[in-house]
């Protein structure tokens, strides 16, 4: 069961308080295309093709479940925080594997903390424009999230030039070269990519 528009999670999180094991796999359910994006951002300028963000989501799952008991936030937003400093520790683990180092990095931890608070950033106000008031945003579900969803469900190349270009930061040169195409092409696409997400957010033609 996915999260619906108005966000369920706070009575998620009550019916976890209240002994409802169930209810922690609906709740993270709800964030599965939001932390994949956040880590696949993250793999894109670190790790680039030698680990899959589903893969990491999913120990971030797990380590979610342990620490639950722990976490005493009741709304959507803190939900969010928490689960990114998850996500931050669980990168952090995957690039000692591969770098061969064993200890513990709080300082890599924290970079790569503040880079997903980034990208999470760019989600929640750089890509689309807020298009209802403060106190409709407020009962609503965050709009990073609804943004990661709309991004899954466009094409596969629209949805790749806006998280190469908008996500990672690349330049238009770096993202026809990651794609193999021309720089005119990327660009074209890149605004077509972007109008089709509006229009699947609610924001017109």
């Amino acid at each position: 069961m996915m999260l619906t528009m108005t966000t369920e999670a706070p009575m998620l999180l009550a019916q976890i308080r209240d002994g409802d094991d169930t209810a922690i796999g609906r709740l993270l359910a709800g964030y599965q295309k939001y932390l994949t994006l956040l880590a696949r951002v993250q793999i894109g300028r670190r790790l680039q093709g030698k680990v899959d963000a589903n893969d990491i989501v999913q120990e971030v799952f797990l380590e979610a479940h342990r620490q639950m008991p722990q976490f005493r936030g009741t709304t959507e937003a803190e939900l969010l925080a928490w689960l990114r400093r998850i996500l931050a520790g669980q990168i952090a683990q995957t690039m000692r594997r591969f770098l061969g180092t064993k200890g513990r990095d709080v300082r890599l931890e924290q970079e790569l903390a503040g880079q997903i608070d980034h990208s999470s950033q760019a989600l929640d106000g750089g890509l689309v424009a807020g298009q209802s008031t403060p106190s409709q945003r407020a009962s609503r579900r965050e709009q990073a999230v609804l943004l990661a969803d709309a991004l899954e469900k466009l094409p596969p190349d629209y949805r790749e030039v806006i998280i190469l270009r908008n996500l990672e930061g690349l330049a238009f040169a770096d993202v026809a070269a990651r794609m193999g195409k021309t720089l005119d092409s990327v660009q074209k696409l890149w605004v077509r990519a972007l109008a089709s997400l509006r229009r699947s957010m609610g924001g017109g033609k």
